[in-house]
């Protein structure tokens, strides 16, 4: 069964040090515009969102690659960015229903979360809050979930 990154949102106190942990892990650099993982602070309303790439089991950023430098790995679900196929397009960061991918300048190549490429997700480590965690996937609430984008998708619903 595949792991993934679990966000309780009544936990997270905004903090950002996921973002940090993120940046600095794969960049050398603390710069949460280099994060994979974000959060958004609501001010006015006091409240956190933290979200990261969901691993679609049908990645639209897949399919939409010309290139074919993304691609899932059967075994463990992950959605992971080849860079050296990645010719830099954005198609992918178009097609990514939930913004999850982005372009890195520096690099000119697309960036999305690989869960560490297998390690324990440094968002996760260091989440002071214990907001984030990483474990086996809930295969009902993933089912839910999608059950609810498709019919989104098919206008059923109105977000």
């Amino acid at each position: 069964m595949s792991k993934r990154i679990r966000i309780e949102p009544s936990k997270c106190i905004g903090c950002k040090t996921c973002e940090l942990a993120c940046s600095f892990k794969h960049h050398g650099m603390f710069a949460p515009s280099l994060s994979r993982i974000y959060n958004e602070v609501f001010l006015e309303e006091a409240s956190f969102v933290t979200v990261t790439c969901q691993q679609c089991d049908d990645p639209w950023c897949a399919r939409a690659c010309p290139s074919g430098a993304i691609i899932k790995h059967p075994d463990t679900g992950v959605v992971e960015v080849i860079e050296e196929k990645c010719v830099g397009c954005r198609t992918c960061v178009s097609a990514c229903p939930f913004g999850m991918i982005k372009y890195v300048e520096y690099k000119q190549k697309a960036d999305k979360c690989n869960l560490c490429g297998g390690d324990y997700p440094e968002c996760v480590a260091f989440c002071p809050t214990g907001c984030l965690t990483f474990e086996e996937e809930d295969a009902p609430l993933r089912t839910k979930i999608l059950n609810y984008v498709n019919a989104v998708k098919e206008g059923r619903l109105e977000v």
